[in-house]
């Protein structure tokens, strides 16, 4: 099975491209954010590149905490942007939806940025305390 950009993919390959489980593959098909783009004649779910790319986006967000709501709201938006008989309204719109998620994704990276940090710190606290021991013959 072919579409424009090459064979379409079952679940199981999309799960390893993504690094996502099936369970949450399918879960955002469930929710309606990543709709496979044919089912086969056995009602398999088959994605394209396309949809991949989305799951990626997806994927990228959650760590951020983007709630599937702002998901959905995000993908729209590039949509609007890919689709080259959008409007100038609505590219426009969709525009001013990326840039707000640019800064909310600008704060979450600062928040993720200061709890490595302090992982970080623990990591090291945790090898200097156990190498005192070590040396003092205390295990």
């Amino acid at each position: 099975m072919s579409d424009t950009h090459g064979v379409h993919m079952q679940i199981g390959q999309v799960a390893a491209r993504t690094e996502l489980s099936i369970r949450t593959v399918r879960h955002y098909d469930d929710v309606g954010l990543v709709t496979p783009s044919v089912r086969s004649a056995g009602g398999f779910r088959l994605y394209s590149e396309a949809d991949v790319n989305r799951l990626l986006v997806i994927r990228r967000m959650k760590p951020l905490g983007f709630t599937l709501a702002e998901m959905k709201d995000l993908l729209a938006a590039l949509d609007v942007l890919d689709d080259r008989k959008s409007s100038a309204a609505d590219r426009k719109a969709a525009v001013q939806c990326l840039r707000e998620y640019r800064t909310k994704t600008d704060e979450s990276s600062e928040r993720l940025r200061q709890q490595l940090a302090y992982a970080e710190e623990l990591a090291e606290l945790l090898g200097e305390r156990a190498e005192v021991r070590v040396r003092a013959g205390r295990r």
